[in-house]
């Protein structure tokens, strides 16, 4: 145990409080600091959050635990909120040892934004530290990437003019360093940026683990059908959702932090962001998402689970006429959506026959509409007939008005009855009677006039007996100029034509696309003749087994335009950074690497060849 350390201020960066500790004990080498906190002289000082937590803790004596440091003094609990159970353990596993992978399990690597390249304060917190403590100190939440403004002071951040000249070098404020006037800019913006660093700020103080991306993703749905943006098969409305984006968050600070929404990108954020998908998305924008729902971190707390539209269920009877009336037994709810209201309708169908339905606003006792009362209800409404009660106390007796039981005694209303697919029968008999019915009227009608004039019949017969169908129908008619003879000689030669254009158009693309039949076939509208006919188009089909691509040749394509760019930007070249920005799998990069050394030296050689003959 240490025999004494510079305990870490309010909301200071352990990286602070560590550099604040190398200054007060006198150590000139910042290596003899590491092995005196650590253990050893080859930890890499960490800014944002750091390693070896474990033997920190046991050196700072037992006021300090792994997850105090980690919840008070790192900014892990800005991205804890956003991260499946399983990865906040690997993470605090993580920090208890060395931390390698730590920053890639945790998303800055991917999904990083708004970097800062150095050491952030505000002015006015600078200077009450120095009144309150006798000293500035970093702290954490001026450090978060996206968050530009002091959340208690509401004015801009500024840059620390002091650098790392080493990497295991620790930065301590001071305050000769540092400009503490006031500084104002004039900022349009400056509203929303300041409510969302006052988020961040809530994020960082909530208790460590106390969400988990499982239950955000679930709140989010809560709210998200609040705005009526879950469709009634439990689906985002995405592109409703992204015209709401718009108008709510300006673009113009959307592309200032890199935040912009393009909605043909089936992976932008907002997309990733509301699907179940195990991509990253940074904090800031989750606080983005919420600012759109006009919701805070504080109330993003108590909102409930989504259990869908009308809960997880089981769902009450509300038969009076049965014995298990209001009993929780009905265990599946059919979600429709009402064609002019659009909002979510449940139907309740119970093993008594009784089927009704609500809003998903409503109380979940009270029905909106009745569509079969079933056999059950009919007994008793019969039972209480014949104990001579009035329609009207019959009618409180059922729970129905008074009118509906006088509709059922005369008996001038069709009973409805819970339908099975033994029905199927009664509604192939009906339908074939329309249809022959009308094929006896209009002998000369067409089968695609009968199509037209009988769609839901024509389909569901189509579907369930389509060989009787098929023999009801009249004969097919071919017109003498019906069939045409097609030049297939005449359509190679166009087709080829037509698709080496839109190979160097594809070619050219600034992001590659792969080239396949389906991509050329749905570009040009050819996609049945490729499919089916290529045997009669010889050139065409010479022509696309030359340049189809396999998965293998597309991702070495790729990769060569990627080496290509940095050979033009004078840029050192490294396979890893060609695997991440070409965004292939290890086991498949690894299959290719030996090409793509070979070509590395091949460009590498003729650019030094150029470089001398000039």
């Amino acid at each position: 145990m240490l025999p004494f350390f510079t305990n870490p201020y309010p909301d200071e960066l352990l990286y602070s409080a560590i550099a604040r500790y190398h200054f007060y004990s006198g150590n000139l080498d910042c290596k003899d600091t590491l092995e005196e906190l650590f253990g050893s002289r080859s930890v890499i000082p960490s800014v944002e959050i750091g390693s070896n937590f474990t033997i920190l803790a046991e050196k700072l004596g037992h006021q300090y635990s792994v997850e105090s440091l980690l919840t008070n003094h790192t900014i892990y609990p800005y991205y804890a909120s956003f991260l499946s159970k399983q990865r906040q353990q690997e993470i605090l596993e993580n920090v208890k040892g060395d931390g390698q992978g730590l920053y890639t399990r945790l998303g800055i690597v991917a999904g990083g934004i708004c970097r800062k390249d150095g050491l952030y304060y505000c002015s006015t917190c600078a200077k009450a530290d120095a009144e309150c403590y006798g000293e500035p100190y970093i702290h954490r939440e001026h450090q978060l990437q996206g968050i530009d403004y002091c959340s208690h002071h509401e004015i801009p951040l500024r840059k620390y003019p002091k650098t790392n000249d080493s990497r295991i070098e620790y930065i301590r404020f001071e305050l000769k360093h540092m400009d503490l006037s006031p500084l104002y800019e004039i900022d349009s913006h400056k509203e929303l940026a300041i409510h969302l660093a006052k988020q961040a700020y809530k994020l960082l103080n909530l208790p460590l683990h106390y969400l988990s991306r499982e239950q955000i993703n679930s709140k989010y749905r809560t709210l998200l059908r609040e705005y009526n943006l879950i469709t009634s098969s439990n689906r985002v409305r995405q592109q409703e959702m992204y015209q709401a984006i718009k108008s709510t968050l300006p673009n113009s600070f959307l592309q200032r932090y890199e935040s912009a929404v393009n909605n043909n990108d089936e992976y932008n954020w907002l997309r990733i962001l509301t699907r179940n998908l195990k991509r990253h998305v940074h904090p800031f924008r989750h606080l983005l998402f919420l600012y759109f729902l006009q919701y805070s971190v504080e109330k993003l707390v108590d909102i409930d689970e989504d259990d869908g539209a009308f809960g997880r269920g089981p769902f009450s009877c509300l038969n009076k006429a049965a014995a298990h009336y209001k009993k929780f037994i009905i265990s599946n709810v059919i979600v429709t959506r009402d064609f002019k209201t659009k909002n979510l309708i449940g139907t309740f169908t119970c093993s008594c026959g009784f089927i009704y339905s609500r809003k998903h606003t409503t109380d979940m006792f009270e029905i909106g509409r009745i569509k079969a009362f079933g056999d059950v209800w009919l007994e008793k409404l019969h039972d209480l007939q014949q104990q001579n009660l009035s329609i009207r106390a019959i009618a409180r007796e059922l729970g129905v008005d008074f009118k509906t039981v006088k509709r059922y005694l005369i008996g001038n209303v069709e009973i409805k009855q819970v339908k099975s697919h033994r029905d199927n029968d009664d509604i192939l008999g009906i339908y074939k009677q329309d249809l022959l019915k009308e094929i006896k009227k209009h002998p000369n009608l067409s089968r695609t006039a009968l199509r037209n004039k009988y769609k839901k019949q024509y389909m569901y017969l189509y579907r369930y007996d389509k060989v009787w169908l098929d023999e009801a129908l009249p004969e097919r008619r071919y017109g003498q100029n019906t069939i045409k003879k097609v030049n297939w000689a005449k359509r190679d030669q166009q087709y080829v034509q037509e698709i080496n254009r839109l190979h160097q158009k594809l070619l050219q693309s600034e992001k590659p696309i792969r080239i396949t039949i389906s991509k050329i076939g749905k570009s040009l509208g050819t996609l049945a003749n490729l499919e089916q006919h290529l045997n009669k188009l010889p050139k065409t089909n010479k022509l696309l087994n030359d340049i189809v691509e396999s998965v293998k040749d597309f991702q070495l394509r790729r990769c060569y335009k990627i080496i290509d760019d940095l050979l033009e930007n004078d840029q050192e070249i490294f396979l890893w950074q060609i695997q991440r920005k070409a965004a292939i799998k290890s086991h498949h990069f690894h299959a290719i690497q030996p090409m793509l050394e070979s070509y590395i030296e091949m460009k590498q050689e003729v650019t030094n060849n150029e470089r001398t003959t000039s």
